[in-house]
């Protein structure tokens, strides 16, 4: 076993040069924070071989004393830090005293230096951090010399006594190119310093700014003026968490296939990698898939909140109050970019997120002097048809417009969506009169007999067709089929149990409200109450038209948020969806858990004995349920109504089983808020729209009658029955644009998630539509 020895001094020393000195690039970096600590206002460099041959740096600071060039090159000598306190103010680039050391041990090293109150420059030589002499058998003391005020430092075959490490660098340009890419960005920030980088030998500068020039300026010179004339200002502030920023980043109009992102924190340039993602999430929205911005920022941040001690190169940094910070620098983003839609060009991506700002109204006199453009002008003609029209040919055989939604309870026709769905669940006492193929059979309503809930004559009621439990069934063998599941609405105009609408008063219900109202976005609200429905782009989102902007909206979300409000609004006061068969709330909880969604495992215990103590539990909660819920169990642990939320509204019925569930386990019922608060979410997550395009589709059964129908159509060259009955389902798209919407324009408040969630997005806008073919 080797023995533990102290290593050499020589090879401590060279060991951390590697760690800082990485290739001629990060040397660089070194020695301009130290020209910058100078206070110089030009820096020049000049490089040979990418900087392996020959790098070398001159400033017009403030120089060395003679007296501190013997130990200016040794290992923690500094003039910025007296003790380690110091840290918690520091304001310079440097502070550990290794930038000089670690070069001198890695490369020879060379300085020629001049105070402002000296009479001549001195120069002086050094190796592994020592004073060494220019030629053999002479001094290496510092000899005077002629030069100007400032520091001259000059780095000679860098890692020469490193050959793997020269050998691993890459080609003398590629390194010349990093080079380039440090000077531009410290060129960027130090708007009040002249940078000059060449090639030795060459008389033409690759990079020359001026000590006068803005930053803007220097954008321009240094990136190009298709970056510099994008660019826009952003700035932010929080003095409770002590920082401040400003930067220069591109607007939606610009974009290339590499981002360009230049940070300092303190002046200092370093990488973050949690606001590079950050930035480049705001920028998703706005900018063509696989491109980026060019971003310039600059954060300063309060010192005794900054931890630069954590990386030998100072390449990254660590702050308190990153979150608040990033939320702050994303804000200060969206809110520079939203506003710049002024230079948009076509090749930007159409499909934008939805932040809408909230403009206060104001009236505006009619002025018979004032032009309106056509630009502005939006139809509004009563007569103005929905997208359906544009997709559908309208024959005598099948309108495209009926009079009544949904027909009347027993009133037979001849219209798919008035059959109702006869549907099956097992129970013990009825298996052996289950039907043997366990499938949803149609049947004509007129023979349809039902259980009736009190209602008006000209109530109508709600198609059943679209409530089927066909997956859950098949995920559960046992429940083939056992009596039928009707569904009738019971209307909130028609009194559920002899009584009128009754005010609860509960504080909770009352400070849910309050919670809706506060955390609601007033501009999405007014878009959704003077919004003009244009049609279904499909099952999931439906476009209408806002004044000049077309926008998709995502129905099943709107629906979500839609119900729990409802939910908090009608609390104690809803009609019944009744049940023509009670179903059992073991069996239901039974199908649940035998869906992977439940997550059950074997260690919860037998399904049996779960669905058990679940029935149990509702029959226990059962006067509570029907008095404020309207949702009816009785002594045998049956179900036997549901809520209805929405007039004209049944919800899609294969989630019914996973609503039992989440009913007993997922509600928080040991306070009285968030049980409220916890039922409305799930019966917002049951009842929002799921549309089931498939259950409307035409069965088996019905071939042999459609045959008819299909070869008159292929006769006369229309599309068969079943090529229609997709865009003929008025369970689908009459739902859509005759009960949910007009519910969301009356009785929607809009959270202000659905200004970042994309639940909303604006597709176009009128004028700059025009804009667009102007420049065509």
């Amino acid at each position: 076993m080797a023995t533990i020895q102290k290593l050499d001094p020589a090879v401590v020393n060279r060991i951390a040069a590697g760690e800082v000195v990485q290739r001629p690039s990060s040397a660089l970096k070194e020695l301009i924070e130290n020209c910058l600590d100078a206070k110089s206002t030009s820096i020049q460099v000049s490089v040979k071989s990418g900087g392996l041959k020959f790098l070398q740096i001159q400033d017009n600071g403030h120089g060395i004393r003679r007296d501190d060039m013997a130990i200016v090159c040794e290992r923690f000598t500094t003039s910025k830090l007296r003790k380690f306190e110091d840290l918690n103010s520091i304001q310079t680039y440097g502070f550990r005293g290794e930038a000089l050391a670690s070069i001198s041990h890695v490369a020879h090293l060379s300085i020629v230096t001049r105070t402002a109150d000296a009479k001549c420059a001195f120069k002086a030589c050094y190796c592994d951090g020592k004073l060494t002499a220019a030629k053999p058998g002479a001094s290496s003391e510092p000899k005077p010399c002629a030069g100007n005020v400032g520091t001259q430092i000059t780095v000679e075959d860098l890692f020469y006594n490193m050959p793997t490490r020269q050998r691993a660098l890459r080609s003398a340009s590629e390194e010349y190119s990093r080079i380039q890419d440090v000077v531009t960005r410290y060129a960027v920030h130090n708007a009040g310093v002249g940078f000059t980088l060449k090639k030795q030998g060459e008389g033409i500068a690759d990079i020359r700014t001026s000590a006068s020039a803005s930053r803007q300026d220097n954008i321009r010179t240094l990136y190009g003026a298709s970056i510099a004339k994008e660019v826009l200002e952003v700035k932010c502030s929080d003095d409770r968490c002590g920082m401040k920023m400003s930067g220069l980043v591109t607007n939606a109009n610009y974009s290339t296939k590499k981002l360009l992102f230049l940070l300092f924190i303190n002046h200092r340039l370093v990488d973050c990698v949690g606001i590079r993602r950050m930035v480049e999430s705001v920028y998703s929205a706005y900018l063509p898939k696989n491109t980026h911005p060019f971003v310039y920022m600059s954060l300063e941040i309060t010192p005794s909140n900054v931890d630069v001690n954590v990386h030998p190169t100072k390449h990254e940094v660590h702050f308190l109050h990153e979150e608040t910070i990033f939320e702050h620098i994303r804000s200060a983003l969206e809110e520079s970019l939203v506003g710049a839609n002024t230079s948009r060009t076509m090749l930007v991506q159409s499909l934008l997120p939805c932040n809408i700002p909230v403009v206060p109204e104001t009236d505006t006199p009619a002025s018979s002097a004032a032009k309106v453009y056509a630009k502005q002008m939006v139809r509004t003609d009563c007569r103005e048809q929905t997208l359906d029209a544009f997709l559908q040919p309208q024959t005598q055989s099948q309108p495209a417009a009926a009079a009544t939604p949904v027909s009347t309870v027993g009133q037979a026709t001849s219209d798919t969506s008035s059959h109702t769905t006869s549907l099956s669940v097992h129970g013990a006492n009825t298996m052996a009169s289950s039907s043997t193929d366990g499938d949803c059979q149609v049947v004509d309503p007129a023979s349809t007999t039902a259980s009736h809930v009190p209602m008006d004559s000209d109530e109508p009621s709600v198609d059943a067709s679209s409530l089927g439990l066909d997956s859950l069934k098949q995920s559960h063998p046992q429940a083939s089929s056992v009596g039928r599941l009707g569904v009738e609405l019971a209307s909130k105009r028609i009194k559920r149990t002899g009584r009128p609408r009754r005010d609860i008063g509960l504080t909770s219900i009352g400070n849910l409200i309050d919670h809706v109202k506060e955390n609601s976005h007033p501009g999405i609200t007014e878009i959704l109450r003077n919004h003009k429905f244009v049609g279904c782009a499909q099952p999931s989102h439906s476009l209408f038209q806002y004044q000049t902007k077309l926008y998709m909206v995502n129905t099943h979300r709107l629906s979500q948020e839609l119900f729990y409000q409802v939910f908090l609004h009608d609390f104690a006061n809803f009609g019944a969806l009744m049940l023509e068969e009670p179903l059992c709330v073991k069996e239901l909880t039974l199908l649940a858990l035998q869906s992977a969604d439940s997550g059950w495992t074997a260690e919860d215990g037998p399904q049996e004995l779960l669905a058990q103590n679940v029935q149990d539990f509702f029959k226990s909660k059962s006067e509570m349920l029907d008095d404020y819920l309207c949702m009816r169990i009785d002594e045998d642990g049956r179900l036997q109504s549901l809520p209805l939320l929405l007039e004209n509204f049944v919800p899609n019925m294969d989630g019914l089983p996973m609503l039992v569930l989440r009913l007993a386990t997922e509600v928080e019922w040991s306070s009285e808020q968030g049980c409220f608060d916890s039922l409305a979410r799930e019966f917002s997550f049951f009842y929002a729209y799921k549309p089931n395009i498939a259950a409307t589709m035409p069965s088996d059964d019905a071939a042999t009658d459609s045959a008819s129908a299909s070869e008159t159509a292929e006769t006369h060259g229309r599309k068969k029955p079943n090529e229609m009955c997709f865009w003929n389902n008025r369970s689908y798209k009459w739902i859509v644009e005759h009960v949910l919407f007009p519910a969301f324009r009356s009785r929607l408040i809009a959270p202000r998630r659905f200004a970042d969630d994309t639940t909303l997005i604006q597709l176009a806008d009128l004028p700059d539509l025009y804009r667009v073919f102007e420049r065509c």
